[in-house]
């Protein structure tokens, strides 16, 4: 097996970062992306590896769709950009960032209206708020940003904890969704118990590879949204796996992320048609790898943390 350390510049400052580093792992069988947030620590990465390993050994669950309808991410831009985005985009959902640290509830209407404005009235309007609200400010900012489009179709980790979650589920209409009350919990299965939420959003990579993910959906008893960890193609294509053998896919899915990435590391890159992603294992292309490799410090760093983490493993 071999390892290819990449890097690749984004679009825009999203996640706080303005460049996406990962590890692409190579063998006969395929190509697997092993791209854990650089902060995460050992223990947190040993499912995102294990997921890469899924890939590398050809072991993907049969497809029951040939396509996966997709969103629209729209970074904590200011509102023109957040229009054009959604416009060049294609895709009739959008899910919208907001509470970035640094901006008022001003900048995230303005934006959430501009996104509104580009997708039409039938579009529908997600919004992301990272867990980076108290209940009480949930609550306002729900009711402000769901009348000024006419309705949103489900506010994705409001508050931190899931607890919290079910205290904003208990006080609005809106639907809740779960993200990092799932991919970061000791027990995803919490979230259910508690009746935190309406949604759960699964991410490959942090909960294990696609095989984990059918089983977390299958025993959550919510309806499921596939999205991105901030992929290159190469991970995509597992959320897309994921997305295509679900039996009921009622939501577009989070995965049309490669556009906030300047290149990438295929031969056709993931990207929406009419807001949808085609079921297709990408090719890498050798000399977009070459392009994109790391510096040799930084290379270093992912290759002794893989093997830290390889023996976590076992």
């Amino acid at each position: 097996m071999r390892a290819h350390v990449w890097s690749l510049p984004m679009t825009t400052r999203f996640r706080g970062i303005t460049v996406r580093e990962g590890l692409l792992l190579e063998t006969e069988a395929g190509w697997g992306e092993w791209s854990p947030f650089v902060e995460y620590d050992d223990r947190e990465v040993a499912p995102w590896l294990r997921c890469a390993l899924e890939a590398v050994s050809g072991d993907r669950p049969a497809p029951v769709r040939d396509r996966v309808p997709v969103n629209v991410t729209v970074p904590a831009v200011g509102p023109e950009q957040a229009h054009a985005i959604v416009t060049r985009s294609g895709c009739e959902t959008a899910k919208v960032k907001v509470a970035d640290p640094g901006q008022t509830p001003a900048d995230d209407l303005a934006r959430v209206e501009a996104v509104r404005d580009a997708l039409g009235p039938s579009g529908r309007v997600r919004i992301d708020v990272n867990g980076l609200w108290s209940v009480d400010e949930a609550v306002a900012a729900i009711a402000v940003l769901d009348k000024a489009v006419g309705g949103l179709e489900y506010v994705e980790q409001p508050c931190a904890t899931v607890e919290e979650l079910a205290a904003v589920r208990r006080r609005v209409d809106v639907p809740i969704a779960a993200d990092e009350s799932i991919r970061r919990a000791e027990d995803p299965y919490r979230v259910r118990e508690l009746e935190a939420a309406d949604v759960a959003v699964l991410k490959v990579q942090p909960l294990g590879g696609v095989r984990a993910c059918l089983r977390i959906a299958e025993d959550i008893g919510l309806p499921v949204v596939v999205s991105s960890a901030l992929e290159s193609s190469v991970g995509i294509a597992a959320g897309v796996a994921l997305a295509a053998a679900l039996p009921e896919l009622p939501y577009a899915c989070g995965l049309a992320t490669v556009a906030l990435l300047e290149g990438d590391l295929v031969d056709e890159s993931l990207l929406p048609v009419d807001g949808f992603l085609p079921v297709v294992t990408p090719s890498v292309r050798p000399g977009a790898l070459s392009a994109s490799r790391a510096a040799p410090e930084r290379a270093a760093w992912w290759e002794e943390r893989l093997r830290r983490v390889r023996e976590l493993l076992g």
